[in-house]
């Protein structure tokens, strides 16, 4: 390799930005003056070093094994972070975009060129991001549209037994056992990316030492302006030990429908963990109200104390314990929810403990109960002010002694599981009047979160607003309208008694009364002030009327309707890949609970 001419070199050093040339070893052969300048080294100090020899320890181990590979392997890198030393012992960061210059046919590097750039805030959040994104305690990878792997957790290359090194650039394919990889070929792969978002995708991926490994593969996909997809954020749940004991307690009890039971149990949490680990900015907002909620959340999250969650219906309680657990060193274990308000007095004990065949009458089979679901995780015991007094003793005695017994069961059984629990009840109260035992109160608030209501939240009310507009008219298929100057006032003015959930309510009705580019929030936020429009004439159940309202029975007509060609559509099926609820956008029990409601009847399922 030969140094540039004499006229190209004045040209070059004179730029007035931060720019080098490498020779094909990755060797300093020349910095503009403006380089020279910032980091205080002299050209003759530089010849014959590479970068990494003036980088941070960790952004040095950073170019070796994630940078310099990628290079290799593709002849260019973009915005990449370094971090070096200046002269003078301080620290600069940067952002590299480096590009290979080859020989005339192609077969050896003659040269590179980087040009580096201070990074800007949004670039150090990414930066942070990532940072994130590779220490969290799960087996995350990303893959471009081509499938080429970009990024990893360090979990994931424990899982592999990889380093960093060995697998960026490299195609997911290299990865996939034989099995699965065949039905990924001849374009299949790029096919399947280009589709988006999967849901608990069983896939056998091959570690370094030869081992076969089972997952379930969940995915998000990252799309342009023009909708196409550019990468896929993808989880994988090893499920390999799992599988196996499935497979012996086939051969040695035959009890195929419970391991069934179980195994879909286990996906529908699996499903709930994989959608927060993905969701990280669920929480919409910037108000200083739910800054200091983030603020507890942030400090709480990596302790193993209790959580008690306070805030009215609607507040998104259960999202702050999804954060909670996300953030927490159990993220990579389930998160078990339960209702409290919604299960019966006497099946309490069996829903949260589990019971054994024949414990009392309809106890067929044995069952896990709830927080043994949860060993190792999370449990949220949502609504936990309605839980009956005569079980809160057992509650108790869990939470002290991580213990308990299912009912009809004479063994005990032992469990590790966080509680998060949550309220819109005034538990003080509730002691005080003799409904909920002190001890189990103080037990279980050993830190609480408040949840500010909606009203006392600004504009966070639009940001959200905002947020559900563009989640309810993408699962409808319609084009997303933008929100005028008088309905962000009218936004603005409403108390919002329901909270988040009642603003969610009003966005989905407003899109389904819909027509055309106009989106009908006057229809949906009467009371907001919102100005109605004319009033129409009666319109028969099922006709859409031309403008104006529809009365509450058309509304309900229009959503048993809705629910019926959903069902109809997704053959019968309520739940899982193509189910009625996954067309709907909707959970299962959510499905079912409006199907209870309006009086819709589940089809049979077509063969």
């Amino acid at each position: 390799m030969t140094d540039p001419n004499e006229q190209n070199t004045t040209l070059i050093r004179g730029l007035p930005v931060l720019l080098a040339l490498l020779d094909g070893e990755g060797r300093f052969l020349d910095v503009t003056d403006e380089w020279e300048r910032r980091m205080g080294y002299g050209r003759a100090e530089l010849r014959g070093r590479r970068p990494d020899d003036l980088a941070t320890p960790s952004s040095a181990k950073r170019i070796l094994e994630e940078h310099l590979p990628r290079f290799r392997r593709t002849g260019r890198l973009d915005h990449v972070p370094v971090e070096f030393f200046t002269s003078d012992g301080r620290t600069l960061p940067l952002l590299a975009t480096t590009v290979a210059v080859y020989t005339p046919d192609g077969s050896s590097l003659r040269y590179s060129v980087s040009l580096f750039e201070e990074p800007s805030d949004r670039e150090r959040l990414e930066r942070r991001y990532l940072d994130l994104y590779e220490s969290t305690p799960a087996m995350l990878h990303t893959i471009d549209a081509e499938g080429r792997i970009t990024a990893v957790s360090n979990h994931w290359l424990v899982k592999l037994g990889y380093q960093r090194n060995e697998v960026i650039g490299r195609s997911i394919l290299e990865f996939i056992a034989d099995e699965s990889r065949r039905s990924l070929l001849d374009g299949k792969l790029r096919e399947l990316i280009s589709q988006g978002d999967v849901q608990n995708v069983p896939r056998q991926m091959v570690a370094k030492n030869g081992d076969v490994i089972d997952v379930l593969l969940s995915a998000r996909a990252e799309r342009n302006e023009k909708g196409e997809v550019i990468r896929l954020l993808v989880a994988s749940k090893d499920v390999t030990e799992r599988n196996r004991g499935e497979a012996r307690l086939r051969e040695a009890y035959g009890e195929i429908a419970r391991l069934k039971e179980e195994l879909e149990r286990e996906r529908d949490y699996l499903r709930e963990e994989v959608n927060v680990s993905m969701n990280f900015g669920r929480i919409v907002g910037q108000s200083p109200a739910l800054a200091a909620m983030m603020a507890r959340i942030e400090a709480v999250a990596g302790t193993p104390a209790s959580v008690l969650i306070i805030g009215e219906t609607g507040s998104g309680k259960e999202l702050v314990a999804h954060a909670i657990h996300a953030r927490s060193q159990r993220a990579s274990g389930p998160l078990v929810k339960v209702n409290c308000a919604a299960i019966p007095h006497e099946l309490f004990e069996s829903e949260f403990f589990g019971h054994v065949r024949g414990a009392f009458t309809g106890a067929h089979r044995d069952r896990v109960g709830r927080f043994e679901l949860a060993d190792g995780g999370t449990i949220f015991l949502d609504e936990v002010g309605e839980i009956p007094l005569a079980l809160q003793g057992k509650l108790l005695r869990v939470l002290q002694e991580r213990e308990f017994e299912r009912v009809g069961d004479d063994r005990t059984r032992k469990v590790d599981a966080r509680v998060i629990a949550a309220t819109n009840k005034d538990l003080e109260k509730a002691v005080e009047a003799g409904e909920f035992r002190e001890d189990l109160y103080y037990r279980l608030s050993v830190f609480p979160v408040q949840v500010p209501p909606l009203r006392k939240r600004g504009d966070d009310v639009i940001q959200l607003a905002a947020h559900f507009l563009e989640q309810v008219c993408r699962q409808f298929g319609r084009p997303v309208p933008q929100f005028t100057q008088g309905q962000v006032e009218a936004l603005r003015r409403y108390d919002w008694p329901g909270n988040v959930r009642e603003l969610k309510n009003v966005i989905e009705r407003a899109v389904i009364l819909s027509r055309g580019d106009t989106l009908r929030l006057d229809l949906s936020l009467s009371e907001a002030g919102v100005a109605p429009a004319p009033a129409v004439a009666e319109v028969a159940p099922g006709a859409a009327p031309a403008a104006g309202f529809i009365t509450e029975e058309q509304m309900r007509d229009l959503q048993r309707r809705n629910l019926v060609a959903a069902l109809e559509a997704a053959g019968g099926r309520i739940s899982g890949k193509g189910g009625a609820a996954e067309l709907l956008g909707i959970k299962p029990t959510t499905l079912a609970d409006r199907m209870r409601a309006l009086g819709v009847e589940r089809p049979r399922r077509k063969a």
